[in-house]
């Protein structure tokens, strides 16, 4: 985007993240998930660092929190209270440590230390003489909610400091709600038919937000403190670096994660969040990354506030379970009933772990539910860790040049008029799916591609769920839209990645066989490869071969021996289809690519001899009699002609070899054709 593209973004954004931090932090209504919230700041942080004169004060990237509730009392903090940028991935944490590093120069401790990032809800805790005299949420980081009663009621906030402490001393840290405790209010929720809570943060949120302090006493709130503030003095000079901090709050009482540790460079960092991730689910609250902190204090106060963000600080996300992409395009798959699915193709997002390309629309009533076009911002979901499903489009950053989905009234695989049943869109050729189905088996099979890992079922499979349209589709599969699948995981999708890939590369005479054009099998594919092989300029793409047919008359290609009118016909007709015009292009910008063929031929003890084969011969596979056939400079049929020499019959012979006795050409067993090798 142009720098006015960019303004528009940012102006739409900004209306969305307020409106929706609006409702969550006052109004206490969650529209969309904190995660999804997060990658819209996500960004219009991005976009706001690449042009920072766009960044204005009432940009949600420079204020914490919402404005304090009107039934509390208001309480200005001592400092203000700032919020933390985040990292999704390992790229995000490295553009961090460098904008860090050319703020405070680059000769400083690559020590972090690394605390959880808990799912709860920020508060101060303000210590004169060692009581707690304040409590207060973080509000708009300047001016926060006089929670004081109910934090009392939290059995972890020592009302009282021991230990050697600095006579007024700022705590502030995290609330949070267990999932046992989240489970057990829920449960008596249900019971007495009030209100269910949707996570334990919106738990923890609402428990502190009780004008009643007995109602969040009987809710059981914990606690978990991570950085201090003390008047008249820098942190650094009493607490030099954040590892003694957290054993400084420890000695007065207060508790902090003991999951915490420091770490050097950002590999052990990546690592550190990796381990998390692995027991996330084991741990007793939930948490939603890691909390990456420069150790050094001094280098950290140095490094000051940016906008609402410290810059010595980032919170390194796990990925989320939801998340905002755009969608590109929505297209049709039909599957191996005839069913017409769309499917959205999206920009690349990490939800859950995998990265998605791409989600089902399931029917045409979704669409219209959803009221989704192409070119919206959406949210995409996996809860549960299953397939990636769009649940809602964000409307608010539509720029009116979002464009409408229609349903095809004409089939996109053959043609035929598409009719509705129910809510289902079919192809009204009940043969259509089935069809195309057999296409992508014949694509596959071992002749043709020699994708073996791509059997019937998993074929089936990928058409149903919208991941492979046409063949070209496969060599585009992603692994992360494999590896959400049901019974399927990241080393089966990684196998199934990496035998596509090595089979982008196919000889000539594979690749006229794989494509399906009627009436071409094995043997003509091998013939037509010999007349497309020797043209000039050599042929190693797609639509070299595509150049090739389509120079050809109906006439030139009757003239070719051992073919006659109906096969002349169909290859002419094929190579002037539209569909499978840009089949070929999709192949090749797929990365399909055509492997050279150097002549095998050893001698000319066979030349000028063609052979037919039927039946199953002992020694050796068809395909390797072939082969040998050929590398003795004979040639190999699958009809048998005026031009045959030798029908080949193995046992159980079919019906070329009653033609071969009713013709009379030559008929020799396995044993004679072997000595004739």
């Amino acid at each position: 985007m142009d720098k006015r593209q960019t303004k528009k973004r940012i102006e739409k954004l900004k209306k969305t993240i307020n409106r929706y931090r609006y409702s969550r932090l006052v109004l206490n209504k969650e529209e969309i998930s904190p995660a999804a919230e997060d990658f819209l700041k996500k960004e219009l942080f991005d976009l706001e660092a690449k042009f920072p004169e766009l960044i204005t004060p009432d940009s949600p990237s420079q204020r914490v929190g919402g404005e304090p509730l009107k039934q509390f009392k208001k309480v200005r903090h001592e400092e203000k209270m700032t919020s933390l940028n985040d990292a999704f991935n390992e790229e995000d944490l490295r553009e961090w440590l460098k904008r860090l590093r050319s703020f405070v120069g680059e000769n400083f401790s690559t020590d972090f230390y690394c605390d959880l990032k808990m799912d709860g809800l920020a508060v101060e805790l303000v210590y004169r003489d060692s009581l707690l005299k304040v409590g207060s949420t973080r509000g708009d980081g300047e001016v926060g909610e006089d929670i004081t009663k109910n934090l009392k009621t939290i059995e972890s906030i020592p009302l009282k400091l021991h230990g050697d402490h600095p006579p007024f001393l700022v705590v502030r840290g995290e609330v949070f709600v267990t999932k046992k405790e989240f489970e057990r209010v829920n449960k008596a929720n249900i019971k007495a038919e009030k209100k269910i809570f949707a996570n334990p943060r919106n738990m923890a949120a609402g428990t502190l937000r009780q004008l009643n302090p007995k109602i969040t006493a009987s809710r059981k709130l914990s606690f978990f403190a991570y950085s201090i503030y003390s008047r008249g003095e820098k942190r650094w000079l009493k607490y030099p670096n954040h590892k003694k901090e957290y054993k400084a709050l420890v000695s007065y009482g207060v508790p902090v994660n003991p999951e915490g540790r420091v770490l050097r460079g950002l590999r052990e960092v990546v690592a550190f969040k990796k381990e998390i991730e692995k027991k996330r689910e084991t741990l007793p609250y939930e948490i939603d990354g890691i909390v990456v902190t420069v150790n050094d204090n001094e280098i950290y106060e140095r490094a000051g506030i940016i906008g609402k963000a410290p810059r010595g600080a980032v919170a390194y996300k796990f990925s989320p379970k939801e998340a905002t992409t755009k969608v590109k395009n929505i297209k049709i798959q039909v599957g191996r009933t005839g069913a017409l699915t769309p499917v959205a193709e999206l920009e690349p997002v990490s939800v859950g772990g995998v990265t998605i390309t791409h989600a089902s629309l399931h029917n045409d009533d979704e669409v219209r539910r959803l009221d989704v076009k192409i070119g919206d911002t959406v949210i995409v979901s996996r809860a549960g860790d299953v397939i990636p499903q769009v649940t809602k489009v964000v409307k608010n950053l539509r720029t009116g040049g979002e464009k409408a989905f229609k349903m095809p009234k004409l089939c996109p695989v053959d043609g035929s008029k598409v009719v509705k049943d129910g809510a289902i869109h079919k192809c009204s050729n009940s043969r259509c799916g089935a069809r195309h189905r057999e296409s992508l088996y014949h694509f596959v099979s071992r002749p043709a591609f020699d994708i073996r890992g791509l059997g019937a079922k998993i074929i089936d499979r990928f058409m149903d769920e919208g991941l492979i349209a046409d063949a070209a589709d496969i060599f585009s599969l992603e692994k992360g839209s494999i590896e959400v699948l049901e019974r399927f995981g990241e080393k089966s999708a990684e196998n199934i990645i990496q035998e596509v890939k090595e089979k982008k590369l196919v000889s000539l005479p594979r690749f006229l066989y794989a494509i399906g054009i009627f009436h071409v099998g094995g043997e003509t594919a091998n013939l037509l490869s010999q007349l497309v092989g020797g043209k000039k300029p050599e042929v190693k793409k797609p639509t070299d071969v595509l150049k090739v047919f389509q120079k050809m008359s109906l006439e030139d290609l009757q003239e070719i021996r051992d073919i006659g009118p109906a096969v002349a016909r169909s290859i002419y007709d094929w190579f002037r289809e539209s569909r499978n015009i840009e089949l070929l292009r999709k192949l090749e910008r797929a990365g399909v690519r055509l492997e050279s063929q150097k002549s095998k031929v050893k001698s000319q003890k066979l030349g000028g001899l063609t052979f037919v084969l039927t039946g199953s011969l002992k020694s050796m596979g068809r395909d390797e009699a072939k082969e040998k056939i050929r590398s003795l400079g004979g040639d190999v049929s699958e009809s048998i002609s005026s031009k045959t020499d030798y029908v080949v019959a193995g046992s159980e012979p079919g019906s070329k070899y009653e033609k071969a006795e009713k013709t009379g050409v030559k008929i020799i067993n396995e044993s004679k054709f072997l000595r004739m090798l």
